[in-house]
């Protein structure tokens, strides 16, 4: 299983940005994904988390209206919208899957916003 991470990296407050996760080693359309996040100095949190077949998706109320999780099985890929950013959106963004028993993180990839 490898789950990798992009699309991070410098934005205003107020920007957007897109994150990807592609994934790869097992078969991606039978598993719900999540997004995680992990700020300085805190723990990681849960952002975003998406069925299988995308159908149905939940988002940490700090998220809500602001973050959007998507996803493409035919690209095998888990996405994740932030639109009007806020400096305490800074943090590493995780990816993750649950498959048989086992737990699977990408590397995550940096989303700093700053002025």
């Amino acid at each position: 299983v490898q789950l990798v991470e992009s699309g991070g990296g410098l934005v205003q407050p107020g920007g957007s940005l897109r994150l990807s996760c592609a994934a790869s080693g097992f078969t991606f359309s039978r598993y719900a994904m999540r997004w995680y996040r992990q700020a300085p100095g805190k723990e990681r949190e849960l952002v975003a988390i998406i069925s299988s077949t995308g159908g149905s998706t939940d988002y940490a109320d700090s998220v809500k209206g602001r973050f959007t999780i998507s996803r493409d099985n035919a690209k095998n890929t888990v996405y994740l919208q932030i639109n009007n950013l806020k400096p305490e959106d800074t943090a590493v963004y995780y990816c993750y899957s649950y498959i048989t028993l086992t737990t699977h993180w990408g590397q995550g990839t940096q989303v700093t916003v700053s002025s």
